[in-house]
């Protein structure tokens, strides 16, 4: 089966969060790259924040007004290396 068509467990929607918002990411562009509805994105990134996964950020862009961003942490990108480590195993 591909890995397109199989079911993702909490763990590899967790990874995929976390591998977009790497070099930070709006909620919208996590969203999209990681194949979440609103109600998922809604549930995972107060969590992963609470949880020190991801932090947020607000930067500055060209003339705009600041922009709000997410960006894994040192801890969430830990947990990444924990997730690529066990895959390798499978």
């Amino acid at each position: 089966m591909s890995s397109e068509g199989k079911r993702r467990d909490r763990h590899d929607i967790v990874a995929e969060i976390l591998e977009t918002a790497k070099g930070g990411a709006i909620k919208t562009h996590i969203m999209y790259k990681a194949r979440l509805s609103f109600g998922q994105l809604s549930e995972y990134l107060p969590l992963l924040v609470e949880k020190g996964f991801l932090e947020h950020l607000a930067v500055k862009r060209h003339r705009k007004a600041q922009q709000h961003l997410l960006r894994t942490t040192e801890l969430g990108m830990k947990f990444l290396e924990n997730v690529q480590s066990l895959n390798l195993l499978w």
